[in-house]
């Protein structure tokens, strides 16, 4: 069997820098000499002297020219926009794109993911939770011996082995340099000439080099020659140090750049940046024109305003998987946010803040039942520091708990459909903790209980979970919500589908269809709750049963353009397809599963279609393939929360296709195979099943194939599941 190959470490997740990078060769050459001797380099220095830009290009060189060292990757984590503690680990999970359904502490999974890489992580704006952020990173480099950590921040994490590297703003040649790159992106027209050369320099000189207080500077010589923007900064100095001469302290120069932007600036201007600094991350434009706008701030100026404010660096325009969004620099918001306090116009603004977004994440429910659904997660995944922000505001009122309530249960979706389980049940229960509320709002308790039994479930936590839906069916009948009791029903029917109890899963689940069906209901819950029943008679030997309900199932979700749905239905269909001797159909029902279930980071349904498609390829005579996707498959169970490895009906397509690959290929060969499928990334596992047949080689493991008819392809059901089948 070949070694594991090396994958690029240029694969990670660090932006493309949209500005050229100018300077800093010497910092660069000797950060990157740090990263080779330190296993921690932390880059400090104050506000807007060019930390994030210079950890960003040596991460770029490290991918290029590293990839030995880091053959896992280059991921960055951005943690400026983190502000509660409970969520680091799963910022640092995000980056790392660990999709997890268990109930394991986030850090576990960070440490049982990076113990066996080599890999290069990248923090960025860490000191708001410096004490909290030094101690996941000494855990981690502790017990993670692959690992490297490139930190920047204002000051260091303060841990035994940190390497410490202090950023001076760039010597005078290459601050007049990066005035001037700025200058002329902004102006193409702009020139260095004998006669502004003198200006310039006392400009860069005034503003201490700082490259952030350089870019500001540099947006205003657009309309201003350098001669009158010295001339207004002058100005301003002399006022803030009381005309005394001499050096002016770098938070001072760069306070006073940005101060001297905001005067600059027409009062409209003004109102927008301190409105602006309610967002966290990335936002729209319909959200600025909502959030930001009134009778001082006509909706119809925004546009122009916020063109304005691009112009002069304070605002940045970046594409994301949901379109084009702003986003803010967090020393400029922050300067924002101290002028919206002092406006005692704060409160106002987060409310209206949370309004938005408890908005979008209302059509997003609904819009999750449409062909977009995939748009729909995309949104979610860019607006989540956003939401976080909403769910807070929520908290921080005791009397708009139900708003915390509805807003974390609106978003189901994205906690059970797009691997975000743990964060989902994190917020589902704090807004639930408190549990005196008026009567009116009783529906938004119910939703919230409903959607963290489903997340407990998800998760394994069979005692929570039932807990949760036990209190949202009580209080369903108490307040005659039967909506509410219909989804409780159908979540107990589903905890007794993933625990075994078919007879009982079908009962509930039989229930529940006839209760939203009565209330009319229709929605991908209703479609899970059919597929579910449609899984339990299967299981059961009722495969008409389970077609007819499939079957409908894959009719309404092509209709309406849904698919997370579809991909469960697809897998009934293609368990039944596999028992029938269909091999062809089920291998094109199952591909089609995998694939949606990787787009939505399902890793439940992901885990179980993969098996499923072992089956099929050992069916199909490719005994080889088929131990390399079941090795492949079998690692992933870690991260499943649902106890379905040791299933004796989810569990049976794994055992038989470990006894007939193994029985066509030998011990020896199979294990060979198994271990390559265990070395891919899922990336390259999901292109591998995606794959056509006809494509095949020799697996690539270095061991010839050996293929040829297995026995039988039916699916065991029933109690007999529980052991391979002859």
């Amino acid at each position: 069997m070949r070694q594991r190959p090396l994958r690029s470490a240029a694969g990670g997740n660090l932006p493309s820098d949209l500005g050229r990078f100018v300077g800093r060769g010497g910092e660069l050459a000797q950060l990157g000499r740090l990263l080779e001797s330190s296993r921690l380099v932390t880059v400090t220095g104050v506000g807007g002297v060019g930390k994030s830009r210079l950890v960003l290009a040596a991460a770029r060189a490290a991918a290029e020219g590293s990839q030995e060292r880091y053959c896992d990757g280059v991921r960055l984590a951005e943690l400026a926009i983190v502000r509660d503690p409970a969520l680091l680990e799963l910022a640092l999970a995000e980056a790392l794109r660990l999709t997890d359904h268990t109930t394991r502490p986030p850090r576990t999974v960070l440490v049982e993911h990076l113990a066996g890489q080599r890999l290069l992580l990248v923090l960025d704006g860490f000191e708001q939770l410096v004490d909290e952020c030094a101690d996941l990173v000494r855990e981690l480099l502790r017990r993670c011996p692959g690992l490297h950590v490139l930190a920047a921040g204002r000051r260091p994490l303060a841990l035994d082995g940190e390497s410490t590297f202090p950023l001076a703003p760039p010597a005078a040649e290459e601050a007049l340099a990066l005035l001037v790159a700025r200058a002329s992106a902004a102006d193409p027209a702009f020139a260095v000439t004998a006669e502004n050369r003198t200006a310039l320099v006392e400009l860069c000189a005034r503003l201490d080099g700082i490259p952030l207080a350089l870019e500001l500077a540099a947006g205003r010589l657009r309309t201003l020659s350098p001669e009158q923007v010295l001339a207004r900064l002058e100005d301003r100095f002399a006022l803030l140090t009381g005309g005394v001469r001499g050096g002016l302290a770098r938070h001072r120069a760069l306070r006073t750049a940005i101060g001297w932007s905001h005067e600059l600036c027409t009062p409209a201007e003004r109102l927008l940046w301190a409105r602006l600094s309610v967002f966290a991350g990335q936002f729209d434009l319909d959200a600025v024109e909502y959030v930001c706008a009134g009778p001082d701030l006509p909706v119809e100026d925004v546009l122009d305003l916020v063109g304005e404010l691009q112009a002069q660096s304070l605002l940045v325009r970046e594409e994301t998987p949901a379109g084009v969004r702003l986003r803010m620099l967090e020393t400029v918001r922050v300067y924002g946010a101290g002028w919206l306090e002092s406006m005692g116009d704060a409160g106002r603004l987060r409310r209206r803040h949370r309004d938005w977004y408890l908005g979008l994440a209302t059509w997003c429910e609904l819009d999750w039942f449409s062909p977009r659904q995939h748009e729909v997660a995309a949104l979610v995944e860019v607006e989540l520091p956003n939401v976080r922000l909403a769910l807070e505001c929520c908290l921080d009122e005791p009397d708009e708990a139900h708003l915390g309530q509805y807003l974390a249960g609106t978003l189901w979706f994205y906690w059970a459909g797009c691997g975000r389980l743990t964060e989902g049940r994190h917020w589902l229960e704090r807004t639930l903790e408190p549990v005196d509320q008026a009567v009116d709002y009783e529906s938004s308790r119910l939703k919230a209980l409903w959607v963290l039994g489903y997340v407990a479930a998800l998760q394994g936590d069979a005692a929570a979970s039932m807990s949760a839906l036990y209190e949202c069916r009580d209080g369903a009948a108490r307040s005659g919500n039967p909506v509410a009791a219909a989804y409780a029903v159908h979540r107990m029917g589903c905890l007794a589908l993933v625990s075994d109890d078919m007879a009982r899963a079908r009962e509930l689940l039989g229930t529940a269809l006839e209760q939203y069906r009565a209330a009319g209901e229709l929605n991908s819950n209703v479609l899970m709750c059919q597929v579910e029943l449609g899984m339990a008679l299967a299981f059961l030997g009722d495969l008409p049963g389970a077609l007819a309900l499939c079957g409908e199932v894959r009719e309404i979700c092509e209709e309406r353009g849904e698919r997370w749905t579809k991909a469960y239905a697809l897998y009934v269909l293609a368990y039944a397809a596999l028992d029938a001797g269909r091999t062809q159909e089920a291998r094109l029902l199952i591909t089609e599963c995998v694939a949606i279930n990787h787009v939505f980071h399902d890793l439940v349904g992901l885990v179980l279609a993969l098996e499923l498609l072992a089956l099929v390829t050992v069916a199909e005579g490719d005994a080889a393939e088929a131990a390399v996707l079941q090795g492949a498959a079998e690692p992933m169970w870690g991260g499943v929360g649902l106890q379905l490895f040791g299933s004796g009906y989810f569990n049976a397509p794994r055992l038989m296709c470990r006894e007939r690959a193994g029985e066509l290929l030998g011990a020896e060969r199979y294990a060979a195979y198994e271990a390559e499928g265990r070395a891919l990334s899922r990336e390259a596992l999901v292109g591998r099943a995606l794959r056509d047949p006809q494509e095949r080689g020799d697996g690539g493991g270095g061991v010839p194939r050996r293929t040829g008819r297995a026995r039988g392809s039916r699916v065991p059901r029933g109690a007999a599941a529980e052991q391979p089948q002859p």
